[in-house]
């Protein structure tokens, strides 16, 4: 992504690469990590916005169900001709797990969008950065094993100069 924010430029880039790759057949995307100028930069809000298309993506890879549930066959002779679907008890029963949902955009209308401040998506992201890192808990971990990594990350560094060349 050549972008150098998480902007419409970076979005669409994104999503170009990323529907081309799906479309090429890779199934393990790298490069979906909040990169911006070319790799030079990671955002976290960026890192979001990533995973949130490929939260779509991964929808849209496992296909159509055609599975009985899937095609709905006894809710459309339920429903009928000129009938609507949004009561019947298969809707109800598939209405939430049916499409992919974000966890990051606004759908909201417009009034409630306003009312709430007219956050855009790199607020809406940021605030899912903030949330994340709030709602954290560090795993536990074996003592013994916790000391021998800080042992060896100690080692690394005084071994290894931070440098980039």
């Amino acid at each position: 992504c050549g972008a150098k924010l998480p902007d419409a430029q970076a979005a669409y880039e994104t999503s170009n690469t990323l529907n081309a790759a799906l479309l090429g057949g890779v199934n393990f995307m790298l490069h979906a990590c909040g990169w911006l100028e070319g790799g030079l930069v990671s955002s976290f809000e960026k890192f979001v916005l990533d995973a949130d298309q490929l939260g779509v993506l991964h929808a849209v890879a496992a296909g159509v169900d055609i599975s009985e549930n899937g095609q709905a066959m006894g809710a459309i002779r339920e429903v009928g001709p000129g009938g609507h679907f949004l009561g019947c008890a298969h809707t109800q029963a598939n209405f939430k797990d049916a499409f992919w949902r974000t966890n990051v955009l606004d759908y909201k209308p417009f009034e409630q969008w306003d009312q709430e401040g007219s956050h855009d998506a790199v607020q809406l992201a940021n605030a899912r950065v903030k949330q994340m890192l709030n709602d954290y808990r560090q795993p536990p971990i074996d003592p013994a094993k916790d000391e021998a990594l800080r042992a060896y990350i100690a080692h690394k560094k005084e071994s290894m100069p931070d440098s980039f060349v």
